[in-house]
């Protein structure tokens, strides 16, 4: 927990922390989970981009499964592989490479053939003579076939059980610049070599040995190898070096002219063989660039030794002897094809060398892909806790696609291999824990918003907020707001009826404060705070409400309907316990104005409230309404930005401690009520009245008076308050300047 609550706290710490365990756990490689995400990417860019096939003079000889069907099964006798030597030799070509073990004698010799014979029949001597001394050794056939061709490459390969095993034959010499390249060579140790006298007649000898990739996948193919700690080329390099018809192959290692290593020994750089050079990894080995399947490369072995071949297939060619039939075991898994011939492999590095197109991995890009990766894990790690989710998404999904886009242009443009899983599996690792991290700190942020304004906002407002704390804006800002003030008139005495009983007086001040309270929270509205029997309560903030003053004036008129309902429940429940009964009655003052929101108090304690003089003024137009015997009384502004409602004029007050007079209104009902006529004469009516109050014209305003009393007995008290002043003016006249302003006495 104390880890999630870090997580929580400090989003950027929590992000470079998680930044460096995911890059030391990468660079751990637990399982070869980088490599494979490495190798999985460069499969699908080989997929994607192949590497575009032009004839190299690079031929594949195929004992498919149709050679076989035509010709014989496999093993074919020696005889048959020498005719396959004379024709490809006849036909010109530069080298003849058998990706073949001819490790045991033929089995159709003369010797072998007496030794099974001699099994089931008892041959005479002259016969087993014969046989002995008569007839061909098939073996030495063929390798007089392979000197008689002069360019025929054999091979052999690691052993990978049974005894010592043999030292194959070296047929190619090395010059070495730098460092000795046995130091980066895993020694393969004992070798299946074929004949003898084979490897004698041969004009090269290569290593067929392949160091797969975990998943046994072929990307790369070493062309030297070490064998009981002696150098030898591979198979591959062999076929091109006896073609060019040169001895010596030229290794260049860490520590030659014009190579700064730093004094390290870091490993191979390039091979040289005839006129081409080859860039490899430390370890000598190729990276293998693929094309897809061409047919032009493979020539079945059959129509080799068919009477009509066409010499002109061959001429000039390096030629790969080999197989694909299935039930001959040597298909490999490739990145373009999973059961590709090894004798292609082969082919098809010796293709790629000759075309000069290669596949490169500086020694360089392993430091480059980290400092990618850090770079990308610190953007992330600073973007998930400073960015909102969807710029956070956003900046993930740019950083993920420019890794991805950078690495696809160095394939495609410049045939580099630059790693884009590595700094792709840290911004993953990153923004993932970012995303909890943030998930966590929303739901920190929904709790404390639930917590906070839970009990004095509308649960609508609550969830709002949950849903979208950019929202909230906290510490204070200036807003024009709508205020309700309600109170209940006659507290004090109604507290002094039951001050034996304060159990009651909380039951009764909880059952008046709970259905009021739903009807502002139903509308919208924020409690700001009650104050014994006073609610205090607030529109367009913490959230935007253009409406505030519509929705104020529709909780006020609410409050009073539901005064009646709870009026006529306690009526019921005093009528039924046999005693009296005092109706509670309330009165509403409304105002709007701009005031500064947010939190006050002190660093101990503070709350959500407002601070200005509309909120005063507000407190003050609630006071007025039992002056002017009214349930509502709204001030100018409200008014203004809810004109639609019914409304009448009540007087220019300035109110107790303002001396500026501000105009005030009593709300009487809803919009739909302000179209009625009734209330339309009545408004034309009070209109009057206020006119001729403020002329001084005490005829005009006591006519106008008695109309309004006959049309509204429900506003007596009103107008019983102007009757009071008109009595008053025919003792005292108004001043000669007197401007209609009435000064409030009390609050």
């Amino acid at each position: 927990m104390r880890l999630l609550e870090v997580v929580r706290r400090t989003p950027v710490l929590a992000g470079l922390a998680t930044l460096a365990a995911a890059l030391g756990v990468l660079a751990a490689d637990p399982g070869g989970f980088v490599t494979a995400g490495r190798n999985t990417v460069f499969d699908l860019y080989q997929r994607l981009a192949p590497r575009s096939y032009q004839d190299a003079a690079v031929l594949v000889v195929d004992i498919d499964d149709e050679s076989l069907a035509r010709v014989g099964q496999w093993p074919w006798p020696r005889l048959r592989v020498a005719r396959l030597v004379d024709r490809l030799a006849d036909a010109g070509a530069a080298s003849i490479a058998f990706d073949i073990l001819f490790a045991e004698p033929d089995r159709t010799a003369p010797a072998a053939m007496l030794a099974v014979w001699s099994e089931s029949v008892t041959l005479p001597d002259a016969v087993r003579q014969t046989l002995l001394t008569g007839l061909p050794d098939p073996d030495r056939l063929l390798a007089e076939a392979f000197a008689r061709a002069g360019n025929v490459v054999t091979a052999f390969g690691p052993k990978s059980s049974g005894g010592p095993g043999a030292s194959p034959a070296l047929k190619a010499s090395f010059a070495t610049a730098g460092d000795d390249p046995l130091m980066f060579l895993p020694d393969i140790g004992a070798a299946v070599t074929g004949l003898a006298a084979l490897e004698a007649g041969a004009a090269g000898n290569g290593s067929i040995a392949f160091i797969a990739d975990r998943d046994l996948t072929i990307r790369r193919l070493p062309l030297l190898a070490s064998y009981g700690g002696k150098l030898y080329p591979s198979f591959a390099l062999e076929a091109l070096r006896v073609a060019f018809g040169t001895k010596t192959i030229i290794v260049k290692a860490s520590g030659a002219s014009g190579e700064d290593a730093s004094g390290q020994h870091s490993g191979l750089i390039s091979l040289r063989v005839g006129p081409v050079t080859v860039p490899t990894d430390a370890q000598g080995r190729l990276m293998l660039h693929y094309t897809g399947e061409v047919p032009a490369r493979t020539l079945p072995a059959w129509q080799v030794l068919a009477p009509d071949f066409d010499p002109s297939r061959v001429e000039g060619k390096i030629v790969f002897v080999g197989t694909s039939a299935a039930g001959l075991r040597d298909l490999r898994p490739s990145p373009l094809n999973p059961v590709m011939p090894g004798v292609e492999v082969h082919a098809q590095a010796a293709e790629q060398i000759l075309g000069g197109e290669f596949l490169l991995r500086p020694d360089w890009s392993a430091g480059l892909e980290w400092l990618i990766a850090l770079a990308a894990g610190l953007l992330l790690a600073v973007a998930v806790a400073r960015l909102g989710p969807w710029s956070s998404l956003a900046a993930f999904v740019m950083t993920v696609g420019a890794l991805a886009g950078g690495s696809w242009y160095a394939w495609s443009a410049q045939h580099m291999l630059l790693d884009p899983f590595l700094p792709g599996a840290a911004a993953v690792v990153v923004f993932g824990v970012g995303l909890v991290g943030s998930y966590l700190r929303t739901e920190g942020e929904k709790k404390r918003i639930r917590g906070a304004f839970g009990r004095y906002l509308s649960p609508h407002l609550v969830a709002e907020l949950a849903r979208h704390p950019e929202r909230l804006k906290l510490g204070g800002q200036t807003r024009e707001m709508t205020f309700l003030f309600c109170d209940v008139r006659g507290f004090t005495r109604i507290s002094e009826s039951l001050k034996d009983d304060p159990q009651a007086l909380t039951r009764l001040v909880n059952r008046f404060l709970t259905p009021l309270t739903n009807e502002i929270l139903a509308r919208g509205g924020t409690i700001d705070k009650y104050m014994g029997d006073c609610i205090m309560a607030f529109w367009n903030a913490p959230l935007d409400q253009p409406d505030h003053a519509d929705r104020a004036c529709d909780a006020a008129l609410a409050m009073m309907v539901a005064l009646e309902r709870l009026n006529d429940a306690l009526a019921a429940e005093a009528g039924a316990q046999g005693r009296a009964f005092e109706r509670l009655a309330v009165g509403i003052g409304l105002n709007s104005g701009p005031c500064v929101v947010g939190n006050m108090g002190s660093e101990q304690r503070f709350d959500y409230s407002v601070l200005g003089d509309a909120v005063n003024l507000a407190s003050r137009l609630e006071g007025q309404s039992k002056t002017y015997g009214v349930d509502i009384v709204i001030g100018e502004r409200t008014r203004a930005l809810a004109p639609t409602w019914a409304a009448l004029e009540l007087d220019l007050i300035a109110v107790k401690g303002k001396a500026e007079a501000v105009r005030i209104f009593t709300l009487t009902g809803a919009p739909e009520a302000a179209a009625d006529p009734a209330f339309v004469a009545l408004a034309e009516q009070h209109r009057g009245l206020l006119e001729a109050y403020r002329a001084a014209d005490l005829g005009a305003a006591s006519e106008r008076l008695a109309a309004c009393r006959r049309a509204a007995p429900r506003l007596d008290g009103l107008y019983a308050l102007f009757e009071e002043r008109l009595q008053a003016f025919e003792h005292e006249p108004p001043p000669p300047a007197w401007d209609g302003v009435f000064v409030a006495k009390s609050k």
